[in-house]
């Protein structure tokens, strides 16, 4: 075996120049590999937890017939005594929050402009809260006793050029179907860094949303935080609420985003697919060459008693080697251009798709199975590179080969 190795070492030194490329091509593939998994990890991962974290929750309990794109405030689609069902729910150790949220619509108008907005009623001491209050940039958080506060995204800010100070009229519908207006100020302007989410939402105490729309005691939905994603499956069987009430999951609320998630898996495939392609060809290409050089050195070989066995463990072993520097040179350059990438990130600003929470700068996110996974295909891919051309060497008649190059 050690023989083996060492001709297959100084097989490849003989053109050092070729056996050097050829391994690089193989790294850059790998190196491209682990940037485009590392990047549609982070991007999904950003995803879908900003989901979770500004507008599903983990888990949501509302009413049978509550209708979220109508943001509908009748009594008989809301939940009745939020407070009582969101101390029940926050009673469980997996729990991190349980807290009522009113949804409601309508616009924010300022001198001759206006924008339309998501109006939100939270706790603003809830830990459910915590990204709004992280995300302030400018002026003061909501207290849960404001009457006349306001806190609104830095993208509806900046397109109604409003700064904290300063009045503005909120329009919105409320239970009995008319229209509420009322002058707020704008006590602070908070960013999540996601465009999408930022530009359309606001939000007030929760005791006040409740008398602007006049559903008193009455919440749209149980906004419910878990310490882990993963618990999701674990708590959902746990609860128990009343028959005109519906539990809803993550996964339920997110629907879009799964069904682009698989979409995303598949076309990350396909470019899987379209690298390892080139990189074999290269690899291929490479050992075929020198096949084709050392034919009458295979005839020798064969012709002293070399069985085609050995043979083909050469060629494999000179491709084993190939793989193994390539695969060296892939994990160093990919750790390089992930590092690079998320110097400064890819910035899509509003760019993100209606329904997933894209943040406006994607970041490339390395994980240890996202790594061995695509080395180990990286270096499988190209070790069957090397069959054929290993195959073809094997089966060479000595006769022919000593003939090949006289």
């Amino acid at each position: 075996m050690m023989l083996i190795l060492t001709m297959a070492f100084r097989d490849l030194g003989r053109n050092r120049r070729r056996s050097f490329f050829s391994a690089l091509a193989v790294g850059i593939g790998l190196a491209l590999l682990m940037l485009m998994s590392s990047v549609i990890a982070g991007e999904m991962g950003s995803a879908i937890e900003s989901a979770i974290q500004l507008s599903s929750g983990h888990i949501q309990i509302r009413a049978a017939t509550y209708n979220e794109n109508k943001s509908s405030l009748k009594w008989e689609d809301l939940v009745a005594d939020p407070d009582k069902v969101a101390s029940q729910i926050a009673a469980f150790d997996q729990v991190k929050a349980a807290t009522p949220r009113l949804y409601a619509s309508g616009f924010l108008s300022s001198g001759s402009q206006s924008a339309g907005a998501r109006i939100t009623g939270i706790d603003p001491l809830s830990l459910a809260s915590d990204p709004y209050r992280e995300g302030l940039i400018s002026g003061n958080y909501l207290s849960p006793d404001d009457h006349d506060a306001v806190l609104i995204g830095k993208p509806m800010a900046e397109k109604l050029n409003l700064k904290v100070g300063d009045n503005v009229s909120l329009s919105l519908n409320t239970a009995d179907g008319n229209v509420q207006e009322q002058t707020f100020i704008v006590k602070g302007i908070y960013t999540t860094n996601t465009y999408g989410f930022d530009s359309a939402t606001i939000f007030l105490p929760l005791a006040k949303a409740q008398a602007l729309t006049k559903t008193e005691n009455h919440a749209s939905t149980i906004f419910v935080l878990l310490n882990d994603t993963s618990l999701t499956d674990i708590v959902v069987p746990a609860l128990t609420v009343p028959a005109n009430l519906q539990i809803k999951t993550w996964k339920d609320l997110n629907a879009l985003f799964v069904e682009w998630e698989a979409m995303a898996q598949s076309y990350i495939g396909i470019f899987y697919m379209i690298i390892l392609a080139i990189t074999a060809s290269v690899i291929i290409n490479t050992l075929i060459m020198s096949v084709y050089e050392r034919t009458r050195e295979i005839g020798i070989l064969s012709a002293i008693g070399m069985r085609g066995s050995r043979i083909l463990g050469l060629f494999l072993a000179e491709s084993s080697m190939l793989a193994v520097g390539g695969v060296i040179m892939g994990l160093l350059l990919g750790l390089l251009a992930i590092y690079l990438f998320n110097i400064n990130g890819f910035y899509v600003g509003n760019m993100g798709l209606t329904g997933i929470m894209v943040t406006d700068t994607i970041r490339a996110k390395l994980t240890l199975d996202n790594t061995v996974n695509v080395a180990i295909m990286t270096f499988v891919v190209t070790i069957l590179s090397g069959l054929y051309p290993a195959i073809t060497a094997s089966r060479m008649e000595p006769v022919a080969a000593l003939r090949a190059e006289k």
